[in-house]
């Protein structure tokens, strides 16, 4: 099969490199999935998860890439709740090969059903973003109707889901972004938009919930803003600072296929859209990842037509 594989860390997205792999074979509760969309995340060459196995083995060359939507067509010992020919999206283990290929082995567990209304691409699209936005909120975050949440990011690939899913929820939601997100931001639902380059954060009135994708001094100013008994949310990693009655979390977003069920429904009722960019083949997948300039929007790889 074709697949994209990384050998060395230091090299980046520039170590890159299409090359024809063996195809996988399934393991105990496995399926293998004929991949037809996929993609990665931005800073996934900078992962440990990578490079080496869970006791620090070098694994490479590895194939890059968790996210993915395609078909099953072989079932692994003992695999149940999957048939073959079924459409299906999920995450992929951090520490196996991943979906920068034409097929991938992956547990059972980590996919979802892709209804037959619901295109591939859209499907690659909402799981990384769609299921951290949504752990980050419902699960760390316990968000409420009624509460005010503050979105970090509001017009990124995870920030602008994290917009949708809180306003959809209920809550009134205060997204930040530079001057140029604006628009996008309150096209994605923002009750409210404060522009970082220009607007002080101070300014805003006390929130429930800070989801943050930023970190830095951002995340750190964003303590004040939160009322006592609220949650400052970050997947930016953890932040020394405290603010009294404000609980920090830091949080790995998981494989979930009942909130992948619920959050591919809300694509499919017209309550929530993908923020997908470009999308490319396998073939250019490399080339598209190592261009110049900041890339909007999720960039999909569309490994099968």
């Amino acid at each position: 099969m074709n697949a994209i594989i990384v050998t060395n860390k230091d090299a980046g997205l520039a170590g890159m490199k299409l090359v024809e792999a063996p195809q996988p074979s399934p393991a105990i509760n496995d399926v293998i999935v004929q991949v037809f969309a996929a993609s990665i995340t931005g800073d996934e060459l900078s992962w440990p998860s990578t490079w080496t196995d869970r006791a620090g083995v070098d694994r490479t060359p590895s194939i890059p890439g968790h996210e993915l939507a395609g078909v099953v067509t072989a079932l692994g010992y003992g695999t149940t709740g999957l048939f073959v020919g079924q459409r299906v999206f999920g995450l992929q283990d951090w520490y196996r090969n991943g979906s920068l290929a034409e097929y991938v082995a992956i547990e059972a567990r980590n996919l979802a059903p892709l209804p037959d209304d619901a295109d591939f691409n859209d499907g690659n699209a909402l799981v990384m973003p769609g299921l951290t936005a949504w752990q980050g909120l419902f699960d760390h975050g316990q968000l409420q109707a009624g509460q005010r949440a503050l979105v970090h990011g509001a017009a990124g690939i995870v920030g602008s889901m994290a917009v949708q899913l809180a306003r959809d929820a209920g809550a009134h939601v205060v997204g930040t972004g530079r001057s140029n997100h604006r628009e996008e931001a309150l096209g994605f639902g923002a009750n409210e938009f404060i522009d970082l380059e220009r607007e002080a954060l101070e300014n805003i009135s006390q929130v429930d919930l800070v989801f943050d994708v930023i970190g830095g001094d951002v995340a750190k100013r964003s303590l004040a803003l939160i009322r006592p008994g609220g949650k400052f949310i970050t997947i930016a990693g953890p932040i020394e600072e405290q603010a009294r009655g404000v609980q920090n979390i830091d949080f790995v977003v998981e494989a979930d296929r009942s909130q992948l069920i619920e959050i591919v429904k809300r694509l499919r009722e017209g309550r929530l859209k993908t923020n997908a960019g470009s999308v490319v083949t396998l073939e250019d997948a490399v080339a598209t990842y190592n261009s110049a300039g900041q890339l909007k929007g999720k960039t999909i790889v569309r490994v099968r037509q």
